[in-house]
């Protein structure tokens, strides 16, 4: 190489691409959170399939109450709030992750399980109050897909909150290990998609259904 070539070639520590020059695997975490996104896909495609049968099935009453008659959008909509909180909280807990903060990590997990809780709760009594006025999902097509896709999403925030508490429990016990940040990466994502899972049935089911 010519002395006046070194002498235009850019040093790459100085702008930030050191690493560029050496072509390599790459790191754990990426690949950890490239796998993991793969499955929230295949969770999305899931959902999809749901929400499809419940636009095909949604008229199908079978003489009984549609939704207009059953959803209360004040309770579903004090169930948005939390749910939306509680991922706000997540994002917190995820900075604190990246500082090695435990007391504010474990404050906003703590949060974010609370509010995760409140959520299933009063999901828990819309089913349950409904079920009371015997409109189970037995009752017509609409009512299955319904119970279908809205306690599918539950069943998943359930399942969140246990790894949640997991999460808890493991970063109290051995820090943040590399390991246990590259879990808690994929359970942020878990939490976020629930987020906007469960945005899109907000609207599509309770939004358009109360005013159907």
């Amino acid at each position: 190489m010519s002395v006046v070539a070194l002498a235009h070639r850019p040093d790459l520590r100085l702008i930030g691409l050191e690493d560029a020059a050496h072509e390599g695997p790459a790191s754990k975490r990426i690949i950890t959170g490239y796998g993991f996104w793969i499955f929230l896909l295949s969770d999305i495609v899931m959902f999809s399939c749901f929400f499809a049968a419940y636009a095909v099935l949604q008229g199908q009453t079978a003489g009984g109450p549609g939704g207009a008659e059953l959803f209360n959008l004040r309770n579903v909509a004090i169930e948005t709030v939390f749910l939306l909180l509680s991922s706000f909280a997540c994002g917190m807990a995820s900075v604190a992750a990246e500082v090695r903060n435990h007391f504010w990590f474990q404050i906003a997990m703590a949060v974010t399980c609370l509010l995760g809780l409140g959520f299933l709760a009063i999901e828990f009594r819309e089913f349950a109050d409904l079920v009371a006025r015997g409109a189970g999902p037995s009752r017509s097509a609409f009512l299955s897909a319904f119970f279908t896709l809205v306690g599918c999403h539950g069943a998943h925030v359930s399942l969140g909150t246990l790894w949640l508490l997991t999460m808890m429990a493991q970063v109290f016990a051995k820090g943040f290990r590399a390991d246990i940040q590259r879990r808690f990466l994929c359970f942020a994502l878990f939490w976020h998609a629930l987020d906007i899972i469960w945005v899109a049935i907000f609207s599509v089911v309770y939004l358009l259904g109360s005013a159907a």
